[in-house]
């Protein structure tokens, strides 16, 4: 029988108390990328809940790589203390401590959601340009993208070689790469985003060539012993697009390269695509990509209930579960589905005397 939720998982030189792990989540409360309190109680409090990875924002490698003027960053070493506060407390209460590295490609420069989401000029805080593998925008409602030049792409790549150093200066102890929802590395990826005619543009090996540069990057860096993760939208869910089948094929790939798990997401590329919501929805990608390119995987979307993460798990589904929405809505969600499962797990001393 495969593990359940409440067994442990080895990655690398690290071991997971159970297979629960907080999906990295916006805030969008940062000024010039620092973290601040905000995100030691956002984070902490996941960890507190019992989870067993805690997996910080999509934190961003430069200041033109932010989704927003309000993003967490890592691109100076100023930004390592606060961070380093953060991976301290999560380590402390018996978890992992995760973070992102992210690049927002042509999707940068827009407003907070609950702002509206909409496209920043340089007077209200964006920048121009921003980037992408081609000067192909997302949608009307965003920026016109600049397309990367070799110069440029050697750049980014040294932004994530230097993101993964700060990490680990922060004391981060597992980095994912996001290389999905329409952002920097997906764009490469999908031939609707990149149509780049160079050694970076055209096939499957040439789009894929740039992620895998990233990967080298950082895996340069990055500890033998810690684990690496890579976040990848399975399918673009359109015609012609990125699909299962490369991402299986990737993951195959990736695995040579030193990453540990591929977090399987999907969408985000294309404007309007019309996307099957629902109760654990893309769990088929991560049951694909484990079972053909025999590489672990995590589960996400709309995964709420604990039967529903034992029954992925013990079915071979997946390795663990990434969790979202759910532990915004309770951070104690492990410690609860533990009670549900009838498994008995330790809680912190502080709150033992609540433990049902």
């Amino acid at each position: 029988m495969t593990a359940g939720l409440f067994e442990p998982l080895v990655l690398r030189s690290l071991t997971l108390r159970n297979r629960i792990v907080v999906s990295p989540m916006c805030q969008y409360s940062s000024v010039d990328g620092f973290a601040a309190d905000w995100h030691l109680v956002h984070l902490g409090s996941r960890a507190v809940g019992g989870a067993s990875a805690v997996i910080a924002e999509a934190t961003a490698v430069s200041p033109e790589g932010r989704i927003s003027p309000h993003d967490l960053g890592i691109w100076k070493d100023e930004h390592v203390p606060m961070l380093a506060r953060i991976t301290t407390f999560i380590r402390a209460q018996g978890a992992v401590a995760g973070v992102q590295l992210a690049h927002a490609g042509r999707k940068a420069s827009m407003d907070a959601p609950w702002r509206g989401g909409r496209l920043l000029s340089v007077r209200e805080g964006g920048w121009q340009p921003v980037y992408a593998p081609s000067a192909v925008a997302f949608s009307s409602r965003t920026q016109q993208p600049a397309a990367m030049t070799h110069a440029d792409i050697e750049r980014v790549i040294g932004d994530f070689r230097r993101g993964a150093e700060r990490a680990l200066a922060a004391g981060f102890q597992l980095v994912e790469l996001h290389g999905a929802h329409g952002y920097l590395l997906h764009e490469f990826l999908s031939p609707i985003s990149n149509t780049r005619t160079d050694e970076y543009g055209g096939s499957f090996e040439n789009r894929s060539r740039f992620v895998l540069e990233v990967v080298d990057a950082v895996r340069e860096v990055w500890p033998a012993d810690l684990p690496l993760f890579m976040r990848l939208s399975a399918t673009d869910w359109t015609e012609g697009g990125w699909d299962i089948e490369q991402s299986v094929a990737l993951s195959r790939i990736l695995g040579t390269h030193g990453v540990d798990l591929v977090d399987a997401s999907s969408g985000g590329n294309v404007a309007g695509a019309t996307i099957p919501v629902g109760p654990g929805y893309q769990v088929q990608f991560a049951e694909r990509i484990r079972r053909e390119a025999g590489l672990p995987t995590g589960a996400v979307g709309m995964i709420t209930d604990a039967h529903q993460a034992e029954a992925i798990l013990r079915g071979g589904r997946a390795d663990v579960v990434i969790l979202a929405r759910q532990l915004l809505r309770d951070p104690y969600w492990p410690l609860r589905a533990a009670s549900v499962l009838g498994v008995d797990v330790t809680w912190p001393p502080q709150y033992e005397r609540a433990k049902v």
